[in-house]
């Protein structure tokens, strides 16, 4: 499993994303409006179902179908028929259209069976508290010999499967939506969104064209978004959450850099996983995605503009006004009152290193103030791992392990991640000794392991095997495979 969120961008309220936020309440008015509806009207068909004369009549006919027809699934069905559990079975009958026919049809319960009056006339009662069908009937069918219906190719992706399935699709249309709507405008971008839809409804359809059960959800229309962005800012550096299975990271890359792997994901996923996920809906989305974000820069007259996230300066925060007096201030030799300046400018601007830089070195005058314990805090806090960060991050260490009175303030979260960078940048000494600190003070750390097989990893690389094969015989304490 992979994905990738974008960070910094974020929507300017002025020129709002109207369309991704009319998309969102279409999509969550119809989930909760008709498709609920029909949802509490089948529980109720449900209820009756299962306490009447129904399961007893069709569940053994439903299974020996399933056997007939030779389902791989017949194991599992015969496990919840022995289990009781009828309401599953009856969602899974009713959407198995072959036997449903055979429901219908005149020879499946005989008139010469005694269960037949019975059967009969609770089959009728239940079929009249059925809904008109709604979600079905507008969902995407995979159906064998399904007639085309190409309106269910655009329909489908307003309807969604569960609030899960809604939300997490609704939470992807916003982060990508908003930047795509502010670059095309909002007529191209409700055009191309729905060109995305039906781009993952079309490959969805070839793709699982005969295996039954039915198609629905935005998530190819939000592929596509996806694929749009990824286009659009190209080369450009943005920073992503992403998560790797178990293992979730920040980093920052070019933006198009993503797009074969969303790709590469979206095919892994459809070749690994079952039928529960139509992940060929997800690369049809963002192939057409892609493919239209491509072709709108290529043939538009007026350039695709990227979005550019209004910076705090814009906004006239008084970061600037912090800055400029600071320095007034210091150069006044009025050190006390440039700090405090110091200090509001780096709370607006935490990531900013020449006013890290600024604020600590000013608070050093006084190391056993809570200012220089702060500074440092934020500096070992930077988000960035470029080598000049690294070094930056590296020769504040060593100035607050020097100067901090009555000594430094250290974390066990910042030893951790203080310790894996100064590894990346061959600092062994200092990596070591954070790393010997972590394992006295906070033993039971949860990055302590994956600290350590790091520290381990980049010693050995180094050539430094001695050193890795001492702190080696850690592992074993810490429930580390060596």
């Amino acid at each position: 499993m992979f994905y990738a969120i974008p960070l910094e961008s974020r929507p300017t309220w002025r020129n709002p994303p109207w369309m991704t936020v009319a998309l969102i309440l279409v999509n969550m008015l119809v989930f909760w409006g008709p498709q609920r509806w029909e949802e509490k009207a089948q529980d109720r068909a449900a209820a009756f179902y299962v306490a009447s004369v129904l399961p007893a009549v069709e569940v053994p006919r439903f299974v020996a179908w399933l056997e007939e027809t030779g389902d791989k699934h017949l194991q599992d069905a015969r496990a919840l028929q022995k289990a009781g559990n009828h309401r599953m079975l009856l969602r899974w009958m009713e959407q198995e259209d072959g036997f449903q026919q055979r429901v219908k049809s005149p020879g499946f319960v005989l008139p010469e069976d005694p269960r037949y009056a019975d059967w009969k006339s609770a089959r009728t009662q239940y079929e009249a508290r059925q809904p008109a069908p709604f979600t079905r009937h507008w969902a995407q069918s995979f159906e064998k010999d399904a007639e085309p219906r190409p309106i269910t190719w655009l329909t489908a992706t307003f309807l969604h499967g569960s609030t899960g399935h809604l939300i997490g699709n609704m939470v992807f249309l916003f982060l990508f939506g908003f930047s795509v709507e502010l670059a095309l405008g909002r007529g191209w971008y409700l055009a191309f969104y729905l060109l995305g839809g039906l781009g993952g409804s079309l490959l969805a359809g070839w793709a699982y064209a005969g295996m039954g059960s039915y198609g629905l959800g935005a998530s190819g229309a939000v592929s596509a978004l996806m694929g749009m962005y990824a286009v659009l800012y190209r080369l450009r550096r943005v920073r992503f959450f992403y998560q790797l299975f178990f293992y979730f990271n920040y980093v920052t890359a070019p933006a198009l850099l993503l797009l074969p792997a969303w790709i590469a994901n979206e095919l892994l996923q459809h070749w690994l996983s079952g039928r529960g996920v139509a992940y060929m809906a997800h690369l049809g989305g963002l192939l057409t995605g892609a493919s239209l974000m491509a072709l709108a820069m290529l043939l538009r007259k007026k350039p695709v503009e990227v979005p550019v996230t209004p910076k705090a300066e814009d906004e006239d925060d008084g970061f600037d006004a912090h800055v400029a007096h600071a320095q007034r201030l210091a150069q006044g030799m009025k050190f006390e009152q440039a700090l405090a300046q110091w200090r509001a400018a780096a709370k607006l601007r935490p990531q900013d290193q020449s006013v890290l830089s600024a604020w600590f070195k000013t608070a050093s005058l006084w190391p056993g103030g809570e200012d220089f314990h702060h500074a440092a805090r934020r500096i070992f806090r930077l988000h960035a791992h470029d080598e000049q960060t690294l070094q930056f991050q590296h020769a504040s260490y060593r100035t607050y392990f020097e100067k901090a009175k009555p000594g430094a303030r250290l974390v066990p979260d910042d030893m951790a991640r203080l310790c894996r960078r100064f590894a990346r940048a061959q600092q062994w000494g200092d990596a070591q000794r954070l790393f010997n600190a972590l394992h006295r003070t906070a033993p039971a750390h949860p990055e302590l392991g994956e600290t350590l097989g790091m520290l381990v990893a980049a010693l050995h690389h180094a050539g430094r095997r001695d050193e890795a094969a001492v702190l080696g015989e850690l592992a074993p304490g810490l429930g580390l495979k060596r």
